[in-house]
């Protein structure tokens, strides 16, 4: 991509708010295994509610992170959000790599109600791998660099390791679910930035550790050898530029990725190939992660484009794709 279409997530807060309001609607673009699309949430730009990463409740909320106003928020199902935390703001003239304003990145709920998230300020006192637990306040469980962006994050459930990915630095980081140092997992030249960002969403999947990057706009899959190290990376698909966050599907390797600037959602099949299968028709505001629960998916919009609604939409997929 040519540097005159490289974008910025900053400088997006000074619009009109939109009310946090619940509706349904049919879906209009939709195609493929996907339908009946839907609004979770309107939500309140004005206020900063801007989605960048989004976990699931047991109950039917979701949790997320509001990128630059450094919040961690739950949308209930009748679509209001409730703010659960605010972390603390940098000091005067600090500046948070690529994106310049704090940062908040992936978010991971573990089967206590915990959540953990991911907070880049370019100061080392903040960034890094930080806890919420239920009634809780805000915790720093793991430092990582200060000259990194700390965007993607999954857990391992059977190892209890972190992996976060590091767009700046283009780096998977693994850090214990307990807390502690940071350990530079894998820094292949697949997942560094070709001029904005690298590495971005990443999950843990059949074995091994699936990464995006958006540059490159390519979906990566690196083994976890019985050691647990890095095995050699694959790539797994291309031509997705502006690939922000993916997730499964199912228990195959078909995923569906947010394009964030394009405004569409693909549908990524095991071998590569893909197809536009959400589009703004359908509600999309420069979607930037989903998650997906049995046969529903969640897409959280930033709009940090279109500056215009900031959403979570959810959709049908059909069985077994």
């Amino acid at each position: 991509m040519s540097p005159a279409k490289r974008w910025s997530r900053t400088g997006l807060l000074a619009v009109a708010a939109t009310l946090t309001v619940t509706v349904t609607g049919a879906a209009t673009a939709a195609s493929g295994p996907v339908s009946d699309v839907r609004f979770v949430a309107h939500l309140n730009m004005t206020d900063g509610q801007r989605p960048e990463n989004i976990a699931l409740e047991p109950g039917g909320s979701a949790d997320v992170t509001f990128a630059f106003s450094r919040q961690v928020a739950r949308i209930t199902p009748d679509g209001r959000a409730h703010v659960l935390a605010t972390l603390p703001a940098p000091r005067a003239g600090s500046v948070t790599p690529v994106l310049t304003s704090p940062f908040l990145g992936g978010i991971v709920r573990t089967n206590d109600g915990t959540l953990y998230f991911l907070y880049a300020t370019g100061t080392s006192d903040l960034t890094g791998v930080w806890r919420l637990r239920p009634g809780g306040t805000p915790r720093r469980i793991a430092a990582l660099p200060a000259d990194g962006l700390p965007n993607g994050l999954a857990l391992d459930k059977h190892s209890g390791l972190f992996y976060v990915a590091d767009s700046a630095l283009g780096t998977v980081w693994r850090v214990p679910v307990a807390g502690g140092s940071p350990t530079r997992w894998a820094a292949a030249p697949e997942l560094r930035p070709a001029g904005f960002l690298g590495a971005n969403g990443i999950k843990i999947h059949n074995g091994a550790v699936w990464v995006s990057n958006l540059d490159k706009g390519t979906v990566l899959r690196i083994p976890l050898t019985c050691h647990g190290n890095a095995g050699h990376v694959e790539t797994r698909a291309t031509g997705l530029v502006d690939i922000d966050d993916f997730a499964f599907t199912g228990a195959g390797d078909t995923l569906l990725a947010a394009i964030n600037k394009e405004n569409e959602v693909a549908l990524v099949r095991p071998d590569g190939s893909h197809s536009i299968v959400l589009t703004a028709a359908d509600g999309l505001q420069n979607p930037t992660s989903l998650a997906v629960r049995g046969g529903t998916a969640y897409i959280a919009s930033g709009a940090y484009f279109t500056n215009s609604d900031p959403n979570v939409l959810a959709a049908h997929i059909e069985h077994g794709k």
